[in-house]
């Protein structure tokens, strides 16, 4: 069987044929039959290529696009549209039907409070909570703080100088021989200002025509500026009107000097205390607030539980101390027993759970403590708390049960089967659907949801 030719562009000789039947179609006045539409076939086969024309390319008319005939429109598939519509309108309403319900069932048990009072002793022997014991666990915790400070000294003293220097001696005795002078002898200058000698002084004799002489310490006897005076000559007013006023007499060589007159500081036995209070309070303050900063979350320090030591104090001068300044040193301690909140809420809790009775719940975020400190011993590392315990109590209503409980049941009927199991033990309930079209409960648990709920 002969194979057909097929061709993806339409030869020239054809596409003239038909411009050609579409003109007289056009002008024919009178209707005529349609022809028939001719099928064409496609076959799976390697596309050939038309016959190449032998007339030149300019001599070969264009072939003009193909036209449909006057009169005729393409319509618009409205209804195509509307029924596939439609169809996936229902197909949602059904999925969503079967999907979207849900249930919110809202419960608010009644509540009673439930008091205790119990003795709870922290030990910081014991590392966990002894509930049959009564016994938490504690921790001795402690801080040590050193420094020093200056203070001023407010006391006031006269600190009056008197002038000192050396003065050479003379012995001119005849015949030669010599001569003793005892502590504190008077000398007065040719200025008339009066010095003593500070020690034993002997003269010695004359050496032929030369005066014996001995260089000596001398102060003066009153203080004051006015003392510190240049080279002098020296008599002994004590031998005056005897024969050695004028064989006995000193020379200065060089000025006297530190004499002078005024006020000064001086430390006083107040201010050594001050000193000493205001420098350990200072530390010990500061050792609290580090040991406290320190604390962990949930630790509790009760006030009672702190100790505060002195380790030592020392200031560097003592008591009358002529200085404006002075230094203050000291060391202190503070030590302390903590207990951790959650020991005590657990405690707490497992005491109060012992007290109910297997249908009753504690309501956990209820619990209510306040405690002191009876009795306390840094040493052992214990003390004794007088604990105030108190919480809600509640019904223990089975959730879970209920989700089957309440499946594919109308609000009415979900009342009614919660007030029959738990009516005298609940204050309120709510049962909500959703969307709004949903009457009843879904039959699907995981889209049930109960929540208790507590006022």
């Amino acid at each position: 069987m002969a194979k057909k030719k097929i061709y993806d562009i339409t030869p020239p000789k054809v596409a003239y044929k038909v411009e050609n039947t579409i003109k007289e179609m056009a002008v024919n006045d009178k209707p005529k039959k349609a022809p028939k539409k001719a099928k064409v076939v496609f076959q799976s086969a390697k596309l050939i290529q038309p016959p190449q024309p032998t007339q030149s390319p300019q001599s070969i008319k264009q072939p003009q696009p193909l036209q449909l005939p006057e009169g005729r429109k393409r319509r618009f598939p409205l209804r195509e549209i509307l029924v596939g519509s439609s169809v996936i309108l229902i197909l949602l309403c059904i999925y969503f039907y079967n999907t979207l319900p849900k249930a919110d069932i809202e419960i608010w048990p009644k509540t009673e409070v439930l008091s205790l009072q119990e003795k709870v002793k922290s030990d910081k022997s014991v590392t966990s909570v002894d509930f049959d014991k009564k016994v938490i666990p504690a921790q001795y915790v402690e801080v040590e703080k050193a420094s020093w400070q200056e203070f001023q000294a407010t006391g006031s003293a006269s600190n009056d100088g008197k002038a000192t220097g050396t003065m050479k001696i003379y012995n001119k005795i005849s015949p030669s021989s010599s001569f003793t002078l005892k502590i504190g002898t008077h000398f007065l200058s040719d200025s008339g200002k009066y010095f003593i000698t500070l020690d034993k002084v002997t003269i010695p004799g004359m050496n032929g025509n030369t005066p014996g002489s001995i260089s000596v310490k001398v102060q003066a006897e009153e203080s004051g500026e006015d003392h510190n005076i240049g080279s002098s000559k020296f008599s002994v007013p004590k031998l005056s009107g005897t024969s050695y006023y004028y064989s006995i007499w000193g020379e200065s060589t060089s000025a006297m000097s530190g004499g002078y007159a005024g006020k000064v500081k001086k430390v006083t036995n107040k201010d050594i205390v001050n000193a000493k209070d205001a420098l350990t309070k200072q530390l010990l303050d500061q050792a609290e607030k580090s040991l406290r900063d320190n604390l962990a979350e949930g630790d509790i320090v009760l006030d009672g539980a702190v100790a505060k030591t002195i380790i030592e104090a020392s200031a560097d001068v003592k008591e009358g101390a002529i200085v404006d300044k002075f230094t203050q040193q000291a060391k202190v301690k503070v030590s302390a027993l903590i207990f951790k909140k959650q020991d005590l809420e657990s405690f707490a809790k497992t005491n109060i759970s012992s007290q109910l009775s297997p249908a009753k719940k504690l309501l956990e975020n209820s619990l209510d403590l306040s405690y002191a400190s009876t009795l306390i011993d840094m040493k052992l590392g214990t003390q004794t708390l007088d604990v105030q315990m108190s919480a809600k109590t509640y019904y223990s209503i089975d959730t879970v049960s209920l989700v089957d409980v309440v499946s594919t049941k109308s609000a009415d009927q979900i009342k009614r089967a919660i007030d029959e199991n738990y009516g005298e033990f609940i204050s309120e309930l709510k049962v909500n659907f959703w969307p709004f079209w949903v009457k009843s409960a879904p039959k699907n648990t995981d889209r049930i949801k109960i929540d208790l709920l507590f006022k």
